[in-house]
């Protein structure tokens, strides 16, 4: 399996096996939203979900948000669900796509790629963003004890894997996690050098 087995995640929706699904958006990037002023910047969310940050960002007047995953039915319904709104969605693989964007929200997307993708999603991301744009979300710390999805990982992989191409402003345990994942998530907020 990896992230663009588009059968893989398509299963996954059709037989209810989304515990990365929170039925809201996360609080960690609805409290990180919520400070944001600049209602025009450009929004990326990889392997988007049900998305509920881009419903989050929309309620609050963001005007520039794109959605992308590979799910073929899932996307379907996101394109109904934002059918009157500039929501953006595309039905596509992420290291595939071209574009530039002054943000990117991390939520459940790279935990989801196998542990030899992470640089790629590195380099891609730092292409995608503008300059000085910025990674934003959550990342697991912890190890999980079966070979996932998800994959975890720690902080100390995290600054070995993003000092390179990304300042890293923030990394640290998330005070706002939702209860099931307190402890084990850190809040990102890389800024592209």
């Amino acid at each position: 399996m990896k992230v663009t087995d588009k059968i893989y995640w398509e299963n996954r929706y059709a037989e209810h096996q989304t515990g990365w699904d929170l039925g809201q958006c996360s609080p960690p990037l609805q409290a990180y939203i919520d400070q944001l002023e600049n209602k025009e910047l450009s929004i990326l969310i990889p392997g988007c979900g049900r998305a509920y940050e881009a419903g989050y960002l929309l309620a609050n007047g963001f005007t520039q948000v794109t959605l992308i995953d590979i799910a073929e039915n899932l996307v379907a319904q996101l394109q109904q669900q934002f059918k009157h709104t500039p929501v953006k969605i595309l039905k596509a693989d992420f290291f595939s796509l071209e574009g530039q964007f002054d943000l990117i929200l991390e939520q459940t997307f790279f935990c989801a790629i196998r542990p030899e993708q992470r640089k790629t999603y590195v380099n891609k991301v730092a292409e995608l963003l503008k300059p000085h744009g910025k990674l934003v979300g959550l990342l697991f710390d912890k190890q999980f004890e079966t070979d996932g999805p998800p994959f975890g990982g720690s902080v100390a992989e995290y600054e070995e894997l993003f000092r390179e191409q990304f300042r890293l402003r923030k990394l640290e345990k998330a005070y706002n996690s939702i209860k099931p994942r307190q402890n084990a998530e850190v809040f990102i907020n890389f800024i592209k050098k």
